[in-house]
C-alpha cells in the first residue's frame, strides 16, 4: 500500500537501551519549516512530566520538532522528571538550531522508574545527526511498548485543486482505556490551515476514534495526540465552514478512526475485534455510556474469548450502565444473527457460540426507546494479557 508523507517533513530514530538494548527507541519527527500545531492530552490528573511540559508549549500553536523516547514513561518522576524532559527538548533544539518552545517531547513505558537521561542525551545527536535518513514506518516502531506492528495510516486529498497529503502514526496496545486520544499518536501535514480550523478538526477527528475504543479500562498517565501542519503543500488557507475544511477533516476522522481500529486489533494478548453498537437509545450520550459498560465488562470480554454467547452478561452490564432503558423492549444481535427479543433469550446458543469463533465480533444493542446510537470498539481478554502485564517490568 503506498504511503503518503506530506511535504517537509523527516524522520530520525536511535538506539539509547531506554529499557533494554537492541532496538531502537528514541525517535525524531522534524519539519523543515515552524508548523502550526494542535494537541490533545490525557484527562489522567496524574501527568507525566512531557505531558505537562507539551501542554504548556502547546499554547502558542506552533511547533517544528518532536522527540520521543519509548520504554520510560518519565511519570511520577519528580521535579527531576520535569528537569529531565526539559533537557531532551533544550539539547534536541540546541542541535536543530530552532527555539527551544518548537520542540515537544513524548514519552511511553514504564511509570515510577526515573528516565536514564545519561544514555538519551548522549544518543539525542545520532539521532540529530540521522534526520531524513530513517521513514515514517521506522519512526512509528520506534515508539512501540507492547505493540507487535507498527501502526501508520496516509492519506492524499484534492484541497484547491492541490495534492494535501496527511500521515499519522500510534502506539497502544494496553491500558487503553477512552477520555482523550488514548495513545500516543502523531499526526503530520503539508496543508495550510487556520489553528482554530485544525483545533476543530483533531478535536472532531478523536470524538470519532480514539475516544471510541477501549482494551482494558485503565487510562494512561502519557495519553498525547499532536498534529503539525507546516502548510507546504502551496495551497490557500482552510479555514472553517469551508468546503476544504470539510475534505481536511474527513480525512483526518479516516485517518484516527483506522489507527484507533489497529490498536484494538493489536491489544494485549487479544485474539478478537470486537465492534459493540447501540441503537435507538434515548439519546447519544446514554448509547455511547451504554457501549462502553459492555466493552468494559471482564465478563463480556472473557465469554466472547472462551466462544460463549452468555447474554445475560450483556443485559447486566446495561443494567448497571445507569442509563434509561426497558428491559423488555431489549433486542441484541450478534454477527447479525438476533439472540435476544424484548428481553427474552431466542434459544440460538448453539449458533451464537459459532458466530463468536469468528475473528471481528459484532454486537449490536437496540434498545427501542429513541434515537441515539453510538460504536465503540474493544476486545476479548485473554490468558496473555494477564501474563503480558505480570511481567511488564521484568
Amino acid at each position: 500500500m503506498s504511503l503518503y508523507i506530506p511535504k517537509g517533513f523527516l524522520f530520525s530514530v536511535a538506539e539509547a537501551a531506554i529499557k533494554k538494548p537492541g532496538r531502537n527507541d528514541l525517535a525524531l519527527i522534524y519539519s523543515e519549516t515552524d508548523c502550526i500545531m494542535s494537541g490533545m492530552f490525557t484527562t489522567n490528573k496524574i501527568k507525566a512530566a512531557p505531558v505537562r511540559l507539551d501542554m504548556k508549549k502547546l499554547k502558542s500553536g506552533q511547533g517544528r520538532a518532536i522527540i520521543i523516547n519509548s520504554g520510560n514513561a518519565n511519570a511520577c518522576t519528580g521535579k527531576q522528571g520535569l528537569k529531565d524532559a526539559v533537557e531532551m527538548a533544550e539539547i534536541t533544539a540546541k542541535l536543530l538550531r530552532i527555539k527551544q518552545d518548537l520542540v515537544y517531547v513524548c514519552s511511553t513505558g514504564v511509570i515510577g522508574t526515573p528516565l536514564p537521561i545519561d544514555r538519551i542525551r548522549s544518543n539525542i545527536p545520532n539521532l540529530i545527526a540521522d534526520v531524513g535518513k530513517y521513514t515514517i514506518e521506522d519512526t512509528a516502531r520506534a515508539i512501540m511498548t507492547t505493540d507487535t506492528f507498527p501502526k501508520i495510516v496516509t492519506r492524499k486529498v484534492r484541497i484547491f485543486n492541490r495534492d494535501v497529503k496527511i500521515a499519522g502514526i500510534c502506539k497502544g496496545a494496553g491500558m487503553i482505556c477512552p477520555n482523550m486520544a488514548t495513545t500516543l499518536c502523531f499526526l503530520v501535514t503539508d496543508a495550510d490551515i487556520e489553528k482554530q480550523a485544525l483545533d476543530l478538526s483533531l478535536k472532531t477527528a478523536v470524538n470519532h476514534s480514539f475516544n471510541r475504543i477501549t482494551i482494558d479500562g485503565d487510562m494512561s498517565t502519557n495519553d498525547t495526540i499532536l498534529i503539525m501542519a507546516n502548510a507546504l503543500s502551496v495551497s490557500q488557507k482552510i479555514k472553517l465552514d469551508t468546503e476544504a475544511f470539510s475534505i481536511f477533516s474527513s480525512a483526518l476522522i479516516e485517518i484516527t478512526q483506522e489507527l484507533s481500529k489497529l490498536i484494538v486489533k493489536d491489544a494485549e494478548g487479544a485474539t478478537k475485534l470486537v465492534e459493540i453498537e447501540v441503537i435507538n437509545a434515548k439519546n447519544d450520550k446514554d448509547a455511547q455510556r451504554a457501549a462502553f459498560s459492555i466493552a468494559n465488562s471482564l465478563l463480556v470480554k472473557t465469554a466472547i474469548y472462551g466462544n460463549d454467547a452468555n447474554w445475560g452478561r450483556l443485559m447486566a452490564a446495561l443494567g448497571y450502565s445507569g442509563i434509561d432503558i426497558r428491559e423488555d423492549k431489549i433486542d441484541i444481535y450478534l454477527n447479525r444473527l438476533k439472540i435476544v427479543e424484548g428481553g427474552i433469550g431466542r434459544g440460538n446458543d448453539n449458533e451464537a457460540n459459532n458466530r463468536l469463533k469468528e475473528k471481528e465480533i459484532t454486537i449490536k444493542i437496540d434498545l427501542n426507546i429513541g434515537k441515539g446510537s453510538a460504536k465503540v470498539l474493544t476486545c476479548d481478554l485473554t490468558e496473555d494479557y494477564v501474563k503480558i502485564n505480570a511481567e511488564y517490568r521484568t
